[in-house]
């Protein structure tokens, strides 16, 4: 039987991805990208009658095309959502042993607008509504239906949406 590994995480890169050996690279087997980032997830918990922030980090492995695509878009502060599965890492250095839990990214997903609220309002990128049209002559109905109006044909929707 196989057993569930799979995290979604949503938070807030820690630094910019550098191009240093460490941050982003080549895996030199199959020369396959890979880009290490750490994030910030943030999660308020109820203590007694107040609530207190807790910030948690998390290290991410993104690999392939993704890590390469990804490169420029992943600056400091800027909200993703990593979805993908743990793996632990270990290691044994001078006797000792160490281990360490990465996430390993299947999915990433950036979020927020273009600026992510560092710039003006004036970078984000504009919300248009979609054009709703009725053309009645060109769909598959017969010659003999009737176009009567019965009722509210919703086509006069405002474009002031309240969500």
């Amino acid at each position: 039987m196989t057993d569930l590994n799979h995290v979604v995480l949503i938070g807030r890169l820690t630094k910019d991805l550098g191009t240093d050996e460490r941050s982003f690279g080549y895996n030199v087997s199959n020369n396959q990208a890979r880009a290490n980032v750490s994030i910030a997830v943030n999660r308020a918990r109820k203590n007694g009658d107040q609530w207190i922030d807790e910030v948690n980090y998390f290290d991410v492995t993104i690999w392939g095309k993704t890590a390469e695509n990804l490169k420029p878009y992943l600056t400091k502060g800027k909200q993703i959502c990593v979805e993908g599965y743990l793996k632990q890492d270990r290691w044994e250095k001078d006797g000792q042993k160490f281990s360490k839990i990465v996430i390993v990214a299947s999915n990433v997903q950036l979020l927020g607008g273009r600026s992510d609220g560092a710039g003006s309002s004036n970078d984000a990128p504009k919300f248009q509504p979609a054009q709703f049209q009725s053309n009645m002559s060109n769909n598959n109905y017969s010659n003999n239906y009737s176009q009567d109006s019965y009722g509210d044909s919703g086509m006069d929707i405002s474009e002031d949406i309240p969500f």
